[in-house]
């Protein structure tokens, strides 16, 4: 159990030396926002394209899916609902709450963690597919269309396809989907580039913590709970639920999904957040609360499902 705490010290380990580099000012003012940006348009399409075009294209499709899709829309919808009717929040608001509540972080903490408690690194994989071509599009072309002002349908869906993180991520489960082995001189330098992307993107994250308090009296406290405890107890809850008496998966099946499930806020959630200029808070106090929140989360579940 002790080795399963590596990746959350290895993602605890960056975000402090962004939040030191953030006390001490050594990147400048500007720094946030130009890493925000590194991230988001190079960085981030690469990782994506790399891990997908290197996933197994039968797990990409296994019956993780359908279980992973379901917890994970049912819980964005509780939240949409919610934020929209209850709280009056904006749409970008809404869309970032309900993107912490429900979007996992699939990939440089769901893959260490997949590793060392499930035994496989690929099992992320499916959610990572879910995520990238199904909620990121549609997230995209909402946040396009309220920060924009985008009214066309047709120019949004345009813009959204032109998105660096879609087009990388869309490449990749086609690169997996036909089989195709990209040679190394292909290969390499994406992957080089890729592996760039999660430590700036947690430096960032650390940058971005320095001079704030989490659950601040001016913050969305409430948005903030609501979406931990929807993530950290619901989802996983749901997952099982789901995996056993909808689908009726082995206990090694549901075991996967439930820790999955039970992964904390994507930081891609906090990128988007940045990217659009809404939502920063709810974000990334989410973020911190998730990823600290689901250690004894997965012990939990690992203890009652392993």
């Amino acid at each position: 159990m002790l080795e399963s705490l590596t990746g959350f010290v290895v993602v605890g380990v960056a975000i402090l030396v962004g939040w030191i580099l953030g006390r001490i000012d050594l990147l400048g003012e500007h720094a946030r926002p130009v890493l925000a940006r590194l991230t988001f348009f190079v960085l981030s399409p690469f990782l994506l394209f790399v891990v997908l075009a290197q996933a197994d294209v039968r797990m990409l499709f296994s019956a993780l899916l359908p279980v992973s899709a379901i917890a994970a829309v049912v819980v964005i919808g509780v939240y949409a609902l919610l934020a929209r009717l209850a709280w009056r929040r904006s749409v970008g608001e809404t869309v970032i709450g309900a993107l912490s509540a429900g979007q996992v972080n699939s990939n440089n903490i769901g893959i260490p963690l997949s590793l060392y408690l499930l035994g496989s690194a690929a099992f992320p994989a499916p959610v990572i597919l879910l995520q990238l071509l199904v909620f990121t599009p549609i997230t995209m072309t909402i946040l396009d269309t309220v920060t924009f002002g985008r009214t066309s349908l047709w120019r949004s869906l345009a813009r959204t396809a032109s998105n660096p993180i879609v087009l990388g991520s869309a490449l990749g489960a086609i690169v997996s989907v036909s089989g195709v082995e990209l040679p190394p001189i292909v290969m390499e330098p994406a992957v080089l580039i890729a592996n760039a992307c999660v430590p700036i993107l947690l430096i960032s994250y650390g940058i971005s913590l320095h001079g704030q308090r989490v659950l601040a009296p001016s913050g969305r406290r409430r948005d903030v709970l609501v979406a931990t405890a929807l993530k950290l107890l619901v989802m996983p809850v749901l997952a099982w639920v789901v995996a056993t008496f909808v689908f009726g998966l082995s206990a090694q099946e549901v075991l996967v999904v439930v820790v999955l499930a039970a992964l904390p806020t994507a930081q891609n959630v906090f990128n988007y957040a940045q990217r659009f200029d809404v939502g920063e808070t709810i974000a990334r106090d989410t973020v911190f609360l998730t990823t600290i929140g689901c250690v004894p989360v997965l012990i939990a579940v690992t203890l009652l499902l392993g």
